[in-house]
């Protein structure tokens, strides 16, 4: 067995290192130094571990195309839970260093608050932290982070975005579609009641807000994609940044755009969001965009005088239409972040 220096270099230039054997994966070795990057699945599917290797040999291993692109893999793109190495690596994070947990990620109970439909087999989950020993409730995360909520006794743990921004009172808020078959969606849809108690894994993720002065933010989900776009959009009221900002929200049927009324709350609070609905099959009365939010990201990007910073959400043909459209139009790559899901 032969150890290889593993260096990473954060996109805000921190710079952190460990040993990686040639027969472990790169995630599992930065966890077994007490660096917890941010990942998902930790099985190739998600795409969440995704970064660039700027020198060095080794090996991908078995992965969802979805959650790799050949293009960026072509570039070095990589996922650090199949990644195996055969020399020394440097790796470039896309993501700044403070979404690097040193450590152990954090579990803590949490009782079920308020669970409602809010679209077809959608659902708005709201969870309570218990006190800690300390009698703190404080929920504290970045916008854009999800946490991974496991049902005790039941050995079920998904991961799911908040839709809230960090806070005393311990609130954590989250929109689940309901997979058919899904063995978390099948307990929350036949057995989750309110007093039930969770455990809350996290927060855990790197998607999220990036600092790069005043210019546009535009925010692109479809379906539950919309949760992390809401967290990062009440953030920038609660602060009140000024950044000209725009959100396309899509979905395949009229009954399907959910949130309509905490959108329009949000435009109270920060009069410059412009909400763009994008209908796929609008019945004859829609009045709104008629197709995807990628079709009216491309519509609007051909008009931009500034070329944006987009953040996307939302199913791989999704997020992958709306890279390929933003490339298109001049869109630096660092300019687009991205979070794809897929159902589990």
């Amino acid at each position: 067995m032969n150890l290889h220096a593993i260096e990473l270099t954060t996109r805000d230039g921190n710079q952190l290192r460990f040993e990686c054997a040639d027969n472990q994966n790169l995630l599992e070795a930065a966890a077994n130094a007490h660096i917890v990057l941010p990942a998902q699945c930790g099985q190739g599917s998600c795409g969440t571990c995704y970064a660039d290797v700027t020198h060095g040999e080794f090996t991908l291993g078995k992965h969802n195309p979805s959650a790799l692109s050949a293009e960026d893999q072509a570039k070095g793109g990589t996922l650090l839970c199949c990644t195996f190495p055969h020399s020394d690596l440097n790796i470039s994070l896309p993501f700044d260093n403070d979404r690097i947990l040193i450590g152990e990620v954090k579990i803590r109970n949490a009782e079920i608050s308020a669970i409602e439909t809010v679209g077809e087999n959608t659902l708005r989950l709201e969870l309570c932290l218990v006190p800690d020993e300390d009698g703190c409730c404080l929920a504290e995360f970045e916008p854009g982070q999800f946490m991974e909520l496991e049902v005790p006794g039941l050995a079920i743990k998904r991961a799911y975005s908040l839709s809230n921004t960090g806070n005393w009172e311990g609130r954590l808020e989250f929109l689940i579609r309901l997979q058919p078959g899904g063995l978390f969606s099948t307990w929350l849809k036949e057995q989750a009641t309110v007093g039930q108690t969770l455990s809350v894994h996290g927060p855990k993720g790197a998607f999220g807000l990036y600092e790069s002065g005043l210019r546009p933010r535009w925010f692109l989900a479809g379906g539950t994609g919309l949760a992390p776009m809401l967290s990062m959009l009440r953030h920038m009221a609660d602060f009140q940044e000024p950044h000209p900002v725009r959100l396309y929200f899509g979905a395949n049927r009229v009954e399907d755009l959910f949130c309509q009324s905490e959108l329009k709350a949000l435009q109270v609070e920060l009069p410059q969001l412009q909400v763009i609905y994008c209908v796929w099959k609008p019945e004859d009365n829609w009045e709104g965009f008629q197709g995807t939010p990628v079709d009216a990201l491309t519509q609007d990007l051909a008009d931009a005088m500034v070329m944006p910073d987009i953040y996307l959400c939302g199913p791989p043909a999704l997020i992958d239409a709306a890279e390929a459209a933003a490339r298109a139009h001049g869109v630096p790559d660092k300019q687009v972040l991205s979070e794809r899901f897929l159902p589990t």
